[in-house]
């Protein structure tokens, strides 16, 4: 039987931190790199997703969960993110995303008591996305996803391609991150995750499994996960639209994009 959540609703919570998951490879995106080290609109992904993620009002410590072959080129990539009060530790990751989470929450101070976990994939996250997460969490709830509605028409299938469901759409999201957590609620999801939980795309399946309750907030468009050569050129145009949107008009000299 699914245990119940018997915290505060509004408990006490220390400092947040962030774990930037950076371990996976850059096969699909035809990259020799990690996918972490792929440049997106002139800054490699992960420099781009630890300097939006310090940005956030509260972060005090952002752990980096690199592949044990490229951890000197991840600490260049993001050397010139500097964050006054922000401190950026970088860690080995594992075979799967599961163990890579774990080392990063094994890195995080214990001051830390509420933790967001970030893709690099989706590193030109705006701030305010963090910002959102972090506020929910503190705001009483164990566990908070962001999310975008989902437009098209989705099919469920069994294993020979037959469709035997088609779910209402309007009840869906796509699920982005940051996804947060309270720190002891992460704990206890990765403490009693089986086996099977190494197939698990996200930690709030694994908070899910404790039968507590998850929380959707807004998602953003620049969250887009880069797998593909094609997102590769979606989010450098969404990037470009940004700034120049942004733009002073009048004649004057465009704004430059703040990073973070």
């Amino acid at each position: 039987m699914p245990e119940r959540d018997t915290a505060p609703a509004t408990p006490q919570l220390g400092t947040t931190g962030v774990i930037v998951v950076a371990a996976g490879s850059g096969v699909r995106l035809g990259s020799q790199l990690p996918k972490a080290l792929v440049q997106v609109a002139g800054r490699p992904l992960v420099g781009w997703a630890v300097a939006r993620s310090a940005a956030c009002p509260g972060v005090c410590d952002v752990v980096v969960v690199a592949p044990p072959t490229h951890l000197d080129e991840t600490r260049s990539a993001y050397a010139d993110v500097s964050v006054p009060g922000v401190t950026v530790h970088l860690v080995a990751g594992g075979s799967a995303r599961c163990d890579s989470v774990a080392a990063g929450l094994a890195a995080l101070p214990e001051r830390v008591q509420v933790v967001l976990v970030h893709d690099a994939a989706r590193g030109l996250t705006p701030t305010e996305q963090f910002v959102a997460v972090d506020s929910a969490v503190r705001s009483g709830h164990p566990a908070v996803v962001p999310g975008l509605p989902v437009v098209d028409t989705v099919k469920q299938v069994d294993v020979d391609g037959v469709v035997v469901a088609t779910p209402d759409r309007a009840s869906l999201r796509a699920i982005q991150t940051p996804q947060g957590f309270r720190r002891d609620v992460l704990v206890r999801a990765h403490a009693r995750a089986s086996s099977s939980a190494r197939s698990v795309t996200d930690d709030a399946a694994l908070v899910e499994r404790l039968g507590l309750r998850v929380l959707v907030v807004p998602g953003h468009p620049l969250a887009h996960k880069i797998t593909t050569v094609q997102d590769l050129h979606l989010v450098e145009a969404m990037v470009t639209a940004s700034a120049h949107d942004t733009a002073v008009p009048s004649g004057a000299e465009e704004a430059h994009t703040h990073v973070g």
